[in-house]
């Protein structure tokens, strides 16, 4: 992981949020090249989500939202993480995580009594970070909203405000809407991609745990009951993005099924990846929430949210079978997927990350042959132009054509293109492949 965090940045990446000032933990930003693979594994979701399904629509809700909404999806209640603190250099930890690296099952769901029964049973295991030591308080829920203000309303107040903690209520707010102004009919799906924020208690392991981030959600309601079959088709149609879309090795993912459910779900998987260094963790969770969501929105605002069967004119509030994943892990699965290094026929080694095509942040890379020959600069430049109308081009003639192309490899870039003054003669160009570095002519009007 060391590796592909080093690339991330020394590439552009991913950069520390407010570096210049030391940085704050938990906080990225994605550099030129990040936000062209962020944006290019969303549109693929998207894709995947909307635009191939008939019986899905997309959303984009406010990020705030009134108060209420959290006292009823239970995120003001119980949207917690267990926390301990060292007794004597006041670090916090993360009692389940610390608990799960010592080889001790535990998950967040637990009741502070059955993690402190564990918490107490394991105190031998686990030092603290900062300083080593093994003084700890006991385990207690820390809830992960984060305050904020708007208009007249100060987080003090009477009526706090929050950023969102999940993207996916807006979703469920406006489930009414969605049936009330599109053709939409049960079963239908609603697709987001929205930004959430999480007061964690120790960010760590690079963008896997972070403070703020994206996620894509999708709900898809159903009527009561008739959740078994959507829900494995749903299932199989997430782990074909990941292994068909995205083009991750299908060795490195697996299923794991949640054994601890909240109370009102049917059942809950996740898929996981297995980061180098971190090991298999979640990317994506696949939720059966039966009538939850709804019957809480409606129970806490007043408005019904039954949906009327055209046809039957039978009233239920639907069931809902959600996908969420995390948008920043999925793009550090996708970067240490790709990243590999590999031993060239003179001796030498090249990193490269080899991603698929339509992920990749650069399409094609225009170099002349020599930067100082007007003549292939000037052509160069023309062949630059012209591919750029069609495809997301990056012009580069810094350093000799073996450098220009290791600073492609490790960018992701899938093909090389040469203006060299056999370009002058027949309007040819040399188009070397990322991943077999091979070299072909081709006529830049078959581009």
């Amino acid at each position: 992981m060391d590796d592909v965090i080093a690339l991330t940045k020394r590439r552009g990446f991913v950069y520390a949020g407010s570096e210049i000032y030391g940085g704050e933990a938990g906080l990225y930003d994605f550099g030129p090249y990040g936000v062209e693979l962020l944006n290019n594994i969303k549109k693929s979701w998207w894709k995947r989500n909307v635009y191939l399904k008939e019986d899905y629509i997309g959303l984009d809700s406010a990020m705030f939202k009134n108060p209420k909404v959290w006292e009823a999806s239970g995120h003001v209640g119980g949207f917690a993480d267990p926390l301990a603190e060292c007794r004597e250099c006041n670090a916090r930890i993360r009692v389940d995580k610390e608990l799960a690296r010592v080889g001790v099952q535990a998950d967040e769901k637990m009741s502070p009594e059955e993690l402190n029964k564990l918490f107490d049973e394991n105190r031998d295991k686990i030092k603290c970070p900062n300083c080593g030591k093994q003084n700890f308080t006991e385990a207690k829920p820390f809830n992960l909203l984060v305050k904020s203000n708007l208009g007249d309303f100060t987080e003090n107040g009477d009526r706090p405000v929050y950023l969102p903690g999940e993207a996916c209520q807006g979703i469920y707010l406006n489930f009414k809407n969605i049936v009330d102004t599109t053709r939409m009919k049960v079963p239908f799906g609603v697709a987001q991609i929205g930004k959430a924020f999480r007061n964690e208690i120790s960010p760590r392991n690079f963008l896997f745990r972070v403070r703020e981030f994206e996620q894509a959600d999708t709900q898809y309601f159903i009527r009561p009951n008739e959740n078994k079959e959507a829900y494995d088709r749903i299932k199989q149609d997430r782990w074909d993005w990941y292994v068909n879309d995205l083009g991750i090795r299908p060795e490195k993912l697996r299923w794991h099924q949640h054994e601890n459910l909240v109370f009102y779900a049917k059942d809950a998987w996740d898929i996981e990846y297995e980061f180098p260094s971190y090991g298999f963790d979640e990317v994506e969770g696949i939720h059966d929430r039966t009538d939850y969501d709804l019957s809480q929105h409606m129970k806490f605002s007043g408005t019904d949210l039954n949906y009327r069967d055209p046809i039957t004119n039978e009233k239920f509030i639907p069931w809902v079978l959600e996908t969420s994943m995390g948008l920043g892990r999925v793009f550090l699965a996708v970067i240490s997927d790709a990243l590999g290094v590999e031993e060239l026929e003179n001796g030498e080694t090249r990193t490269v990350l080899k991603l698929k095509p339509e992920l990749a942040p650069v399409q094609y890379a225009v170099f002349p042959l020599l930067k100082n020959k007007p003549e292939l600069v000037a052509k160069a430049r023309e062949v630059y132009a012209e591919l750029s109308k069609k495809y997301v081009c990056e012009w580069d003639d810094n350093g000799n054509i073996g450098k220009r192309y290791r600073r492609q490899d490790e960018i992701g870039t899938p093909a090389c293109v040469v203006v060299d003054f056999q370009t002058l003669e027949d309007g040819t160009v040399t188009v070397r492949d990322r991943d077999t570095t091979e070299q072909t002519r081709m006529n830049i009007e078959n581009f």
